[in-house]
């Protein structure tokens, strides 16, 4: 579905004091941010939102970022100051569904140019142990202009680089739209990217073409667009929400799952506590690795940015789906 768009005017917005948002590029949470850069001020959601961003609009932009690097992104609380002063932002780019907290600020707000990336492509529910509900696969997957809320759809799209790059593309047109002095820029940068997340997808393709199993195990159901678009089985300790707890039937299911499909990674990622994992791990003889959701970059990250990253969990799942 095609996101709603208006006009950004022409006259300049107020200048403001520095944002209690961290930027893309300058991690410190007192550095500038949306207001009186000159730039095309975008506010991002976190780090997926952000990189879009910044790859999009090149130096036409000047992005900050909502969540901290090292901040579990689904633990985001906005606070008061931020969203006062989220208000003199050109646009936002949120995902909706995955901050809440997010979600009501950006709703509140008069910002002429609200992009949500649920919008841009398709949503569907992947559970923790069943996989994902066909006959509700795409209930929440189109929103009417008052917008619904996608509560039951998974949002982690960007893990699918095929919907990443749909949503991408519709990040372009949107900047196209409300910054046309710099459409021919924007348009040029968005191919491009689109160009290296295909690239990725078919690193994916042919790395995990040749497997001895299908199944991965992970502590937070984040990956299931990622298994669904390369056949694999996600199978999750917890829910999409990370800090659920598993209970003691789903950890024995696991372990006879782990047995019986030749499980033998399982893999925690590195936002998150490894404890479940590691126990998980211990229990059934098996070895753990990180598999990263790639929502925020640190400096315990397996890479520099998105693609990076991306990189290294394909080698990780290569290892621990026996690909040749």
């Amino acid at each position: 579905m095609n996101v709603r768009r208006r006009h950004i005017s022409a006259v300049a917005l107020t200048a403001v004091a520095a944002l209690g948002f961290g930027t893309l590029t300058a991690c410190s949470s007192d550095s500038a941010a949306a207001g009186d850069t000159g730039s095309f001020d975008v506010v991002a959601s976190f780090y997926p939102m952000a990189f879009l961003a910044e790859r999009i609009g090149g130096e036409h932009v000047h992005v900050t970022s909502l969540t901290q690097p090292g901040q579990e992104p689904h633990d985001l609380e906005i606070s008061a100051r931020q969203t006062a002063q989220l208000e003199e932002a050109d646009a936002a780019l949120y995902l909706k569904g995955l901050q809440p907290s997010v979600d009501e600020a950006i709703g509140q707000s008069p910002i002429a140019t609200k992009i949500d990336a649920a919008e841009l492509t398709t949503l569907e529910e992947h559970g923790t142990e069943a996989g994902h509900d066909e006959e509700h696969g795409d209930e929440h997957a189109h929103e009417d202009e008052h917008g619904h809320d996608h509560e039951g759809g998974d949002p982690h799209i960007w893990l699918d680089p095929v919907r990443y790059a749909e949503v991408a593309e519709g990040v372009g047109k949107a900047f196209q739209k409300a910054d046309p002095d710099h459409a021919a820029d924007y348009r040029k940068n968005t191919a491009a990217l689109v160009k290296d997340l295909k690239a990725l997808d078919e690193k994916f393709r042919t790395g995990l073409a040749n497997r001895t199993t299908d199944v991965f195990v992970t502590t937070h159901a984040a990956f299931g667009y990622l298994a669904e678009r390369y056949g694999l089985t996600e199978e999750a300790i917890s829910g999409l929400d990370p800090d659920t707890e598993p209970s003691g039937a789903r950890v024995k299911e696991l372990q006879k799952i782990a047995k019986e499909d030749g499980v033998t990674t399982v893999f925690y990622e590195t936002l998150v506590s490894d404890k479940t994992a590691k126990t998980l791990a211990g229990d059934t003889g098996l070895r753990t690795d990180v598999l990263d959701p790639v929502e925020g970059i640190t400096d315990h990250s397996r890479g520099e940015d998105y693609f990076q990253v991306m990189e290294a969990n394909l080698t990780a799942l290569r290892t621990a789906l026996g690909a040749r």
